[in-house]
């Protein structure tokens, strides 16, 4: 009974926020605070993105849901997200009273009040930056003169282009402008490019720079090129009580140290290789990998694994360290999530421990294992359970479905459904109504996989 249980568990960890599209059977109309309060619920509307809200590893995050969902449970509310397409339809939907607090970043502008809405809660002040690879300090670009006869790619069409053909108007000219077509590249593959070397250098919002600066240490991205511009959550225009309501509470969550944390965790904390090589049980034993290798041996048979693919797993998940955290909040040599960890045995007092956490972690894999037993040909089966082990089931499936949908193979992963997970990073593609966990930056999630592989090669010729 409790293998169906795990079984069902993971074929629906993916629904898990994924669902977030609310349908409404009769026009609806804003409520009043004292309705919200009674309902129990407060609906929140955002769009995707590395900075409001997405679907990592089956549990909701995001800078501004965070925030918003702690809010939230200051009230006593249950917190319903609702993801627009747009900021267009996220302004429409709060107006038709499908939502009842916008936790998205909306510019300030003269007139608010004709808008019919009121600005509130997190409040942010954001310009423009020029994102830059900052290996030779000799070299960086430190004030916008310095931009003649540089080489600088923006996504066509968008703000990035306005910004940069007005300062290009500004300085009389020289700047070399490459204007990208948005059909499968957002602003945040164009970081990437700058980071591995790509392109030299591209445009984008200051709190989306910081975001990814976190994923690529090589960055800089110290140099603004465009007014400063305030931006914060919205209500309509006759929710005043709830925007008092939300002021207030900002007011005292500024002061308090989770305030602090949540900025960290997303804007500070390295995402990219930052769990440290425990030197401790690491074994220089021929033969031997490290202390934990008889419970990789002990535990690989029940998912017909050789034992040293599950070291690399776990290895590029912790670097062999039984207590690290990650910044998303996994935990042990496995990297669990909470709610994953639980759901296969984990408790508070046992996450640390070596061989409780694997153990979980290969019930884990066992199920997803079963959520890929149409893929097949197991080695290609591997890395679906790979890419799910790190991402979350659910963007795995949303990639499967573009696969099909686009005429690639959705049971192959190279060049096919690897090729469409790196797509959920673009709206073109994340929207789409066959995605059911939107946005997902997924060439984090190849680059895992690719890691894992390669150590595993590593280790079986290290280990015969």
């Amino acid at each position: 009974m409790r293998k169906i249980i795990l079984f069902l568990f993971i074929s629906c960890l993916f629904l898990i926020g994924c669902k977030n599209q609310i349908l409404f059977e009769e026009e609806p109309v804003s409520r009043s605070y004292q309705e919200i309060i009674q309902s129990g619920e407060l609906r929140i509307l955002t769009l995707y993105s590395s900075t409001s809200y997405f679907i990592y590893k089956g549990e909701e995050m995001g800078y501004e849901f965070e925030l918003v969902r702690n809010f939230a449970h200051s009230l006593g509310l249950k917190p319903t997200v609702i993801v627009a397409n747009n900021i267009n339809q996220l302004a429409e939907m709060l107006k038709e009273g499908k939502g009842d607090l916008v936790a998205f970043p909306i510019n300030y502008t003269l007139n608010p009040e004709e808008q019919g809405i009121i600005h509130c809660g997190n409040e942010n002040i954001t310009s423009q930056v020029l994102v830059q690879r900052k290996e030779n300090k000799r070299a960086l670009i430190k004030d916008v003169t310095a931009l003649i006869g540089k080489d600088v790619y923006v996504e066509a069409g968008t703000k990035y282009e306005t910004r940069i053909r007005n300062l290009n108007d500004e300085l009389g000219g020289g700047i070399k402008i490459h204007f990208i077509k948005k059909d499968s590249l957002t602003s945040e593959d164009l970081i990437e490019m700058v980071a591995d070397g790509t392109i030299a250098c591209t445009l984008a919002d200051d709190n989306v720079a910081r975001v990814n600066k976190t994923y690529h240490s090589n960055l800089d991205i110290k140099l603004q090129v465009s007014f400063p511009q305030r931006s914060s959550w919205i209500v309509n225009n006759n929710a005043d009580s709830l925007a008092t309501a939300v002021n207030e509470w900002m007011t005292q969550e500024r002061r308090a140290p989770e305030y602090a944390a949540i900025s960290k965790r997303y804007f500070e904390r390295s995402k990219s290789n930052e769990t440290v090589l425990y030197e401790a049980f690491i074994s220089n034993e021929p033969g031997r990998l490290s202390v934990f290798d008889p419970l990789y041996q002990r535990y690989s048979p029940v998912l017909k694994w050789d034992w040293r693919l599950l070291a690399a797993l776990s290895y590029q998940e912790s670097r062999f360290n039984p207590e690290v955290t990650s910044w998303a909040g996994a935990r042990g040599l496995m990297q669990l999530m909470p709610v994953t960890g639980k759901n296969f045995g984990l408790t508070e007092q046992t996450f640390a421990d070596p061989e409780a956490n694997i153990e979980a972690g290969v019930k884990y894999i066992a199920a997803l294992q079963k959520s890929f037993a149409k893929v097949k040909d197991p080695n290609e089966r591997v890395k679906f359970v790979l890419g799910a082990f790190h991402a979350g089931v659910g963007h795995i499936f949303d990639a499967m479905a573009l696969a099909s949908k686009y005429g690639y193979d959705p049971y192959v992963w190279d060049r096919n459904v690897a090729l469409c997970l790196q797509l959920k990073s673009n709206p073109q593609y994340y929207n789409d109504s066959i995605v059911k966990c939107g946005y997902f930056p997924g060439n984090t999630t190849l680059d895992h996989v690719n890691k894992i592989q390669a150590t595993f090669n590593h280790f079986r010729e290290k280990v015969k």
